[in-house]
This record gives structure tokens, sequence and C-alpha cells, in this order.
């Protein structure tokens, strides 16, 4: 979610250090495409250029490489705070043109500082969180405090996710750094070092990296690097951080990873924390909306509608309100019954999908108000919108949604559960409990992907060379199972069907015979008493039973052939922890069948034609 860079080098070292960073930029495109920026020192003074688009067109207008300086840093944005504007693209400068910053993440405090300083005269120029440290730091510098120090101040104040690099005219060869949860690595030359959000950037250049860590500080010049601990001041050794980088350009686009889909499943817990961080005042306001709807209607497409199911269970089962699910291609069998007061919810990760917009554009035209639920800021549906709730999952190369999906879900169980507390229709501490439980959620997905990838490696073993199989699920459940099928369709090409397990019996079960493999979605709730019986009748027809199951549910592995068994919690978290692993049976088939999973056939990325 936004790729940031800089470098600083002794005169003549590199030829035109604006030209390498604007190139650096281009590396770090995919990680934001919204607006791109530059800014240097020079003779004592800042200069920017920076502005709405994609880097070349921007380029074309601005000249990056004309930018003067042997310090320079550069942003590529995916806008999070503020929408795609000029005023908005990074770098950002304070009051007295002293400072310039670039920033990736999302820092939770900005409004309580922007008020503090506004209250204090300084004057801002975007909309964005990551204009206040600039002038956080502009602050200090003016109590006196020498460069480094001011900006660890300002840093001190700082909520949130960040990797930050700051330059400061007092200091004309160095850059200042910090991080916290989002990536920052540092590159090492011979009378030059970089800075980056990712090791492509600068691979060109140097191979020698320092990987920087959460809650650490320090500076770049030409010849030194210092990095210590914000908190601690424990100054770090460098001579044990540093590496040497074998890969290929394209390996390392991919952070060594062979797919960006499996780079995107490896990214669900940052984009979830990032998600968490990124909640504000909007979910009140989505909850009311929801509450005091005259209806509810849920539309999506594709994956994006399995997390409207998701959300259609959520609003259901814990805040008790009655919702209307639909597919947003078949919107008009609805709209004849689309009155005002109605809430139309649009959940969509591109903001573009054309069936999703037809949707909203046809129930705002007969009244209803539209929440939009995107990862896109200032897209089609959120422009057409009467409120937007952001996820930060940030750009999704893989054509197959991955992390997108677990940002959507994490974003509807936070509405939801204000809602419930705003209707009361949940207990204070159960609401507390399962905040308290999301907020984990990030390190719970990690923990079950690095626990259980082999694992589910193995499994695929089996079903890449299978032609069908089941996805079975009851209640929170079945979309989860429908969501795992569709990833096995849509990247390994095997057929796949999800149903209810109680359907099972009702026909599928006619196909079941020796071998067939069935995957059972087994949560920690009222059902799994009966998804029990459901899998014991499958095993009596020598199905290939699989069960993704709570750690602790002993019974079901002595019935299941192979199982899975995730880190116990409330099932209501289960879409954002069980997800990940049936995204990695799929795409560890679709690699063992020869595919290539960022790319299935006859699939785009976003679909904006009817």
């Amino acid at each position: 979610m936004c790729g940031i860079v800089g470098v600083t080098c002794l005169q003549g070292k590199l030829s035109s250090p604006a030209k390498i960073i604007r190139k650096c930029l281009e590396k770090l495109e995919y990680r934001g495409y919204d607006s791109v920026g530059l800014a240097s020192i020079f003779k004592g003074m800042i200069v920017v250029r920076k502005g709405k688009g994609k880097i070349e067109e921007v380029h074309r207008r601005m000249n990056f490489d004309g930018v003067p300086g042997n310090t320079v840093i550069g942003h590529t944005r995916w806008a999070t705070h503020g929408a795609p504007s000029d005023n908005n693209a990074h770098p950002h400068i304070d009051c007295g043109r002293i400072v310039a910053i670039v920033h990736n993440g999302i820092i939770k405090n900005y409004m309580e500082l922007k008020k503090k300083l506004i209250a204090k005269g300084h004057i801002f120029r975007s909309e964005t969180d990551t204009e206040v440290v600039a002038h956080l730091i502009e602050e200090y510098l003016n109590k006196g405090f020498k460069p480094y120090e001011a900006f660890k101040k300002a840093i001190s104040h700082v909520k949130g996710s960040y990797a930050i690099a700051a330059i400061i005219i007092s200091e004309p060869n160095t850059i200042f750094f910090a991080k916290k949860d989002s990536p920052l690595i540092i590159g090492i030359g011979d009378g030059f070092n970089f800075i980056a959000s990712d090791i492509p950037a600068f691979l060109e250049h140097t191979r020698r990296i320092v990987v920087v860590k959460d809650f650490e500080v320090g500076y770049i010049t030409p010849t030194n690097v210092f990095i210590e601990n914000l908190h601690t001041g424990k100054i770090v050794d460098l001579s044990k951080r540093l590496r040497f980088i074998s890969w290929t350009a394209e390996m390392a686009a991919k952070a060594g990873y062979p797919h960006y889909m499996l780079k995107e499943i490896h990214e669900q817990p940052r984009a979830l924390r990032e998600t968490i961080n990124g909640l504000g005042e909007e979910i009140e306001q989505a909850a009311n909306m929801i509450i005091n709807a005259r209806r509810v209607f849920i539309t999506a497409a594709g994956t994006s509608f399995h997390a409207g199911l998701v959300l259609d269970y959520y609003l259901n089962s814990i805040a008790g309100i009655a919702t209307i699910p639909l597919i947003a291609s078949e919107y008009s069998k609805y709209v004849r019954s689309v009155k005002h007061g109605d809430l139309l919810i649009a959940i969509s990760q591109s903001g573009e999908t054309i069936d999703t917009l037809m949707a909203v554009r046809e129930f705002k035209k007969r009244g209803a108000k539209i929440l939009a639920i995107s990862n896109v800021i200032d897209s089609a549906i959120p422009r057409e919108s009467d409120l937007t709730v952001y996820t930060r999952a940030g750009p999704e190369i893989g054509v197959a949604a991955t992390k997108t999906f677990t940002t959507q879900v994490l974003v509807e169980l936070a509405t939801v559960l204000k809602a419930a507390e705003l209707n009361n229709s949940l207990d204070v501490s159960e609401i507390a409990d399962l905040r308290k439980q999301l907020e984990k959620t990030p390190k719970i997905v990690e923990k079950t992907i690095m626990k259980h990838e082999a694992f589910v490696n193995s499994i695929a073993e089996i079903v890449h060379r299978k032609n069908s199989m089941y996805y079975l699920g009851r209640g929170l459940g079945v979309p989860i199972a429908m969501e795992g099928a569709l990833k096995l369709k849509e990247i390994a090409y095997i057929h796949a069907e999800a149903y209810p397990a109680g359907e099972s019996k009702h026909g599928p079960i006619a196909l079941v015979e020796k071998d067939f493999p069935v995957l059972f979605i087994v949560l920690d709730d009222e059902n799994s008493e009966n998804i029990l019986g459901n899998v014991t009748e499958m095993k009596a027809r020598n199905a290939l039973t699989i069960g993704l199951i709570p750690e602790h549910f002993e019974e079901f592995k002595e019935v299941l052939d192979h199982s899975i068994k995730i880190p116990l919690h409330d099932h209501l978290i289960s879409p954002m922890t069980y997800t990940p692993i049936l995204q990695l049976l799929a795409y560890y088939s679709a690699v063992k069948r020869g595919y290539d999973p960022d790319k299935p056939r006859n699939l785009a990325k976003t679909v904006t034609v009817e």
C-alpha cells in the first residue's frame, strides 16, 4: 500500500539521482498508482514535483528527471486518506518548506494531531494523514531540536502503521526514516545508500540490504547508516543484519515468491492490520445507516458477493437485522420493490464492477441510500454512494481475490459490532470480547498460514489430480465454502461446488463415490454436531474427506482422512482465519497442474462490462 524510495549519494557518484528515483518508483508502481511525486534538497531549498496520475503521465507533465540534488525521496500512492489529487500526492511539506516527507501506512491519530497543530498556527494543504508528520517535525525544529531529535520526537507521537522517509534542509545529505508494520528496506552502496518499501526498487544498483524492523528509526547518508530502537535507544549492529540478495528483478518484485497470488496470501496479516488501523468514525456512520434503514439489501459479484453473504450472516445473527443479499447482475428482480428509506450495501474491491455499479444507480434512482465497501478511494461506486467504508488491502495484482476478501469481512464485522452496540442486540461484554478477538485476527491468520502451509501443499498433491470436489459447511461455514470452491475453479480449473452440508443429501451426494474429495468447513458453533453427521455420511460412501476444524475437535480427526486444525477463536472470526487455507489449497493445486495462478484463463481482475 504505497511505495516509498529515497537515495542520498556523494556528488557525481550516481548520474541523475532524480532519474534513478523515478525508475525506482516504476518498479514500485504495483504498490500504488493514484499519484506520484519526488522531493529533493538543492541549494538550501526543498524542490517538490508531484501530481495525480500514473508515473509515466505525471513524468511527462512534470519532468521528474530534471529535479536537482543528490538527496531525493519519492512516492507512488495508493490512496487511503484523501482522494487521489495533486494536493494529496506525496511528498508533503511543512509550513516553512524545510521538511518533506513520504509515508506508507495509516496514522490512526492524525485528526487529533492535526487539530492540535492547527491550533498552533500550522496550515495544511492536503486531506492526508501523512502531512501531520511534516508539521510535527517542523514544530520540534522550531523549538530548537536538532533534525534527528526533532524527527524522533515527531515519530513518538504517531500511532498506527508507517514506513516514513523525510528530508530536512539543514541536513542536505541525510534521509531520516522510521518503521512500524509497513515494510522498509535499506540498500547499501559505495558512496550512496537507498531506502525503499521493497527490494526491487534499488536492485539494479545494489544487492546488499538491511531490513528495518518495527519501532526502529534512523538515517542514511551517502556513506553511513544508523539505526536504533525508538523506545530503548539500543543501536543496531548492522553487521548482523546485512544480507546479500541473489533474486532476479522479477523475483524481487514478488518479494521472492514465485507468484503474486502467494505473496498476497501471505500479505493478509498486514492487510488486516492496516484495515484495523484505518477504521474511523465512518464505522459508526455506517452502523447508523444500517439500523435506521427500512430494509437492508446487500449486493456484489464474485468473491465480494461471498463477503456479502458473510455480512448477511453477521447482520442477522449479531445485530438482529434481516437482510436481502442479491447477486449484482440480478438486481432488476428487486427494483420495483425498492422504496425511500431502503439501504443498499454495495461491496466491490475495485469500486468499478459494472453490475454492482448498475445496481447502485438503479437503487439510488428509486430513493435508496447507498453504503459502499471498497478498496479503491474515489472509484466509481464510492463516488456515487452516500458513505464508503474503505478496506486497506492495497493493490492486488493476482486476478483471484485474496487479501481483499478478508479485509472486506473485517470491515463488515467491525461495522456490525457497532450496529449491535447501538441497537443493544448483543451484550456489552460480548461485543468487547469480539472486538478484542478482531484485534488479534492478523496474528491468528499469520500463525495459521505459517503452521499449515506445508501440510496444505501436501493435500494439494491429492486434490490436483481430481476432476471434481465438494465444499460443505453450515451457517457461517457456507459462504466460506463458497469462496473456497470459487478459488479452486478460478485458478486450478477443477470443478468445485459448495453447498450447505445439510443440503448434500438432497441431490449432491449422488455423485459421491470412492475417493471423491469432500472438504468440510467445521466451525466452533452450534452446527458442529450436525456437520459431524455429514462427515460420517460421506465416509460411509468412501469419500475422501478433508476438514478445516477447530484444534480441540478430537472427534472429527477420527472420521476425517485429513484435518487442518485452526487455532481456537470465536466462530465469527472464521471467514478471515479459514479462508487463507482454502486460498493456499487452490494455489498449490493450480501450480501442480502447471497453471499460472496470477493469470487464470478467461478472467480479468475487474469486470467493467455487463
